[in-house]
C-alpha cells in the first residue's frame, strides 16, 4: 500500500496518510496548524464522540436519518454509524485526532475530524471500503446531520468538563476533606499556639486548625458543584447562529436527554440558543470556581508546609512524611515536596483563569466565540491538574502526617499572648505592660503574675488555663 492516498473535498485534492480514518479536512488542518504539537485532550475527543452519538440517536428516533432526504440510510447503516460514535467516545480512536489545539477558533477542524473518522469507521463496519471516494455514510450529510460546529463543539466542551469535574475533581476533593476531618478529630486534644501575621497569637487546638482546613475543602466541593452547574446547559441544536436551521424542533431536547442518559449528568437544552452559541460565560464561571479551589488548595498546602518546617529550627508541629532526599549538597535534608507540587499546580490553574477570562470576554463577537479550542483545553487541564495533585497530596502526604505533640505544647506557656486572657481581670494596658516585661526579662506571663501577685492563685490558674483559651468564655 502507498504511504498516502488522495482524498477530495470542495477545495480540491489532498494527500492523506493511507491508513488514516480521517480524511481531507482533517489533513488540511494538520498542515495549517503546526503550532504546539499538542492535540485536543482525550476527554474532549471522547466527548465529541458522545455528542455525535446523542445527535445520531435523536435523528434516528425522529426518522431523519432514514427519511426521504438526500442519501437516506437504512437501519443497518444507522446502527453502524452509532456504533462508530460509541467507539470514538470509548477512546478507541484517540490517535486519529491529530489536529493542534491552536486551530480554527470554532473547533470546525476537529468537528470535521470527528465526522470523517466516524463515517469511515461505520463504512468499514458495514464491510465497505472506507478509502473509496463514494461515502455511503457521509461525514456531513449523516454524521453531522442537524449540527454545526458552532453548537456541537461547545456542547462537547461542556460534556467533557462536567464529566471531569464529576468523576475526577469532586472525588479527589472529597477524599482530601475526609482525611483532614479525621486528622482534626484525632488531634482535638493537642493545644498549640496560634499565629496571626506569622506572629504568636492565643492558643488553639491542632484539631481546630485542621478543622478549618477541612472546612475549606468542604467549601471547595460546593464550588466544584457550582462549576458543574455552570456547564449543564448545552448549545446543541442552535446550529450556525442559534436559529436551529436544518434541525427538527425536538432535536435539541432529545440530544440533551441522550447525553444525560449516557453520562448520568443532568444536561438540559440551553434556555436561549443565541446566548448559548455566541457566548462562553458558563465556561468562564466554571473556571472561576476552579480558580477559587486552586486558591484554597494553595493556601492549605502552604500552611501545612509551614507547620512542618524544621525539624530543629522551624515550627515542626506536624511531621510530614519523608518522600525523597531534599538536597544534592546537604546530606539528610528532606523537603515538603508534596506541598510544593500542589502549590505549583494551583499557581498554574490561577494563570489558566486569565486565559479563560480573556477568551470569554474578547473571543465572542455576535453569534460565535472563536477561542473555544483553547478554552476547552485549558479548563480540562485545570481540572485534571487539580484532581491529580489532590490525589497525590492525600496519598503521599496528608494520610501519613503525624502531630508533634511535644512541639505543639512546648510553645504555649512561653507565648506572650497568654496575657490576652488577663484582659477581663486587669485590663488591656496592664496586660500589655506584662507582655513587654515578660519579653524583656525572658520570663513567662505566669511567672510574672505569680511574682507580682497580679491575681489570687486560683483565679490566675483559671485565667491562664490554655484549654479554656481555645473556646468562647
Amino acid at each position: 500500500m502507498s504511504e498516502f492516498r488522495i482524498e477530495k473535498d470542495t477545495m480540491g485534492e489532498v494527500r492523506v496518510p493511507a491508513k488514516a480514518y480521517y480524511a481531507s479536512q482533517t489533513q488540511r488542518a494538520v498542515e495549517n496548524f503546526p503550532i504546539s504539537g499538542k492535540p485536543l485532550p482525550k476527554q474532549l475527543i471522547r466527548a465529541m464522540g458522545l455528542v455525535k452519538l446523542a445527535c445520531g440517536i435523536a435523528n434516528r428516533d425522529l426518522g431523519k436519518l432514514t427519511g426521504t432526504g438526500k442519501n437516506p440510510l437504512n437501519d443497518k447503516q444507522v446502527e453502524a454509524m452509532l456504533a462508530s460514535c460509541r467507539e470514538v467516545a470509548e477512546g478507541k480512536f484517540d490517535g486519529e485526532f491529530p489536529i493542534d489545539v491552536y486551530q480554527t477558533g470554532s473547533g470546525t477542524s476537529s468537528n470535521m475530524n470527528a465526522n470523517e473518522v466516524i463515517a469511515n469507521r461505520a463504512i468499514e463496519m458495514l464491510g465497505g471500503d472506507r478509502l473509496a471516494v463514494a461515502k455511503p455514510v457521509h461525514p456531513n450529510d449523516h454524521v453531522n446531520m442537524g449540527q454545526s460546529t458552532n453548537c456541537t463543539f461547545p456542547t462537547a466542551i461542556h460534556v467533557a468538563v462536567a464529566t471531569a469535574i464529576a468523576k475526577e475533581l469532586i472525588p479527589a476533593l472529597s477524599r482530601f476533606g475526609d482525611v483532614l476531618t479525621k486528622k482534626a478529630a484525632a488531634w482535638d486534644k493537642i493545644i498549640k499556639i496560634g499565629r496571626t501575621h506569622l506572629a504568636d497569637a492565643t492558643p488553639l487546638r491542632l484539631g481546630q486548625e485542621f478543622g478549618g482546613f477541612a472546612r475549606q475543602i468542604e467549601l471547595s466541593i460546593h464550588r466544584a458543584r457550582r462549576a458543574l452547574d455552570a456547564v449543564m446547559e448545552l448549545p446543541v441544536g442552535g446550529t450556525a447562529v442559534g436559529t436551529g436551521i436544518n434541525t427538527h424542533p425536538e432535536f435539541a431536547k432529545r440530544t440533551c436527554a441522550a447525553l444525560a442518559k449516557e453520562t448520568g449528568l443532568p444536561f438540559v437544552e440551553a434556555a436561549n440558543h443565541f446566548e448559548a452559541n455566541a457566548q462562553r460565560d458558563g465556561l468562564v464561571e466554571c473556571h472561576g470556581q476552579l480558580k477559587t479551589i486552586a486558591v484554597t488548595l494553595f493556601n492549605v498546602s502552604n500552611n501545612i508546609r509551614w507547620l512542618g518546617s524544621g525539624p530543629r529550627c522551624g515550627f515542626y508541629e506536624v511531621q510530614l512524611p519523608d518522600r525523597q532526599p531534599g538536597s544534592s549538597i546537604m546530606p539528610g535534608k528532606v523537603n515538603p515536596v508534596m506541598c510544593e507540587s500542589m502549590m505549583q499546580v494551583t499557581a498554574k490553574v490561577m494563570g489558566n483563569d486569565q486565559t479563560i477570562s480573556i477568551s470569554g470576554a474578547a473571543g465572542g463577537q455576535f453569534q460565535l466565540n472563536i477561542m473555544m479550542p483553547v478554552m476547552g483545553d485549558t479548563t480540562l487541564e485545570s481540572i485534571s491538574l487539580l484532581a491529580h495533585c489532590t490525589n497525590a497530596f492525600v496519598e503521599f502526604c496528608a494520610e501519613e502526617m503525624e502531630a508533634n505533640v511535644e512541639q505543639c505544647e512546648a510553645s504555649v506557656e512561653k507565648s506572650l499572648s497568654m496575657c490576652t486572657s488577663l484582659n477581663p481581670y486587669i485590663g488591656y494596658e496592664k496586660a500589655a505592660a506584662l507582655a513587654k516585661e515578660a519579653f524583656k526579662s525572658g520570663k513567662t506571663i505566669r511567672q510574672l503574675c505569680e511574682e507580682q501577685n497580679i491575681l489570687p492563685a486560683d483565679q490566675l490558674k483559671k485565667a491562664l488555663d490554655p484549654w479554656s483559651m481555645t473556646e468562647p468564655g
